[in-house]
């Protein structure tokens, strides 16, 4: 079985479609080798040859589709990433509140509701952290809370102490989230696509190094029903690299 198997524009443009049909993500032709190195490997499981053949199983095996989105939407993140916004939480937020209800919108393996975690507790803040995210993976991975050591760099010294356990034996290299954090905090799947009023009201909501992957107008959609959940007063904090101001917002109630 060859691993050089060719992706044609015609059998991408059917995975653009799926993908947006979906999850609301459009994939620019510049993610066409992206696509093709990472559904190699499910074709190579299913002895298939051709993208077509692998398309074709997703429309009638509902956890390949699932495998697939997984795949597609898998990202690298980090403890800690963009300082800024955990120094705004720390300086500007926590001396002024005694609890924080705090949705990380998109949060990948967990970190970013992880590095939440840690300040809030370190600082004595009653708290409940909700982490989302439409691919399932992600989600047990969360759960979980067992990372590389190397992810641990750029987490505060005093932080990394006190909520960072390092593993021994079949464990070496890796660390686990220190389990007080996770009673409370709760991971879900869920497509930003969608309504979540059942998750109530938060003071931050985290929507970070997500909008980039969406069209104006899926960004608008998923901004409605995120402020949906913003209580009057609180935060959107979205990545250094990403704007909104450039939305039509206008009809948004609060």
């Amino acid at each position: 079985m060859k691993n050089d198997i060719e992706l044609t524009d015609k059998e991408f443009n059917l995975f653009q479609k799926i993908v947006f049909k979906e999850i609301g993500i459009f994939l620019e032709n510049s993610k066409k080798f992206l696509l093709k190195n990472r559904l190699l490997k499910q074709l190579l499981i299913y002895n298939l040859t051709s993208y077509s053949d692998y398309y074709r199983l997703i429309q009638v095996n509902k956890n390949e589709k699932i495998k697939m989105l997984n795949l597609i939407t898998t990202n690298e993140t980090y403890f800690f990433r963009e300082k800024r916004h955990f120094d705004f939480i720390e300086n500007s937020v926590i001396p002024f509140v005694d609890k924080l209800r705090v949705w990380s919108a998109a949060c990948s393996t967990g970190v970013e509701a992880y590095s939440v975690a840690m300040l809030l507790d370190n600082s004595n803040i009653k708290y409940e952290i909700i982490g989302s995210d439409v691919n399932t993976d992600v989600v047990k991975k969360a759960n979980i809370g067992l990372y590389p050591v190397k992810m641990m760099a750029k987490i505060p010294e005093d932080l990394k102490i006190k909520y960072c356990l390092k593993g021994k034996g079949n464990y070496e290299g890796l660390f686990l989230v220190d389990r007080i954090l996770i009673t409370n905090m709760d991971f879900q799947n869920r497509n930003l696509l969608d309504s979540h009023i059942d998750l109530g009201l938060f003071d931050i909501v985290f929507l970070r190094n997500v909008l980039i992957y969406f069209s104006d107008e899926m960004k608008e959609k998923i901004i409605r029903n995120v402020i949906k959940n913003l209580k009057v007063g609180g935060y959107i904090i979205v990545s250094l690299t990403e704007h909104i101001h450039e939305l039509d917002l206008s009809l948004i109630h609060i």
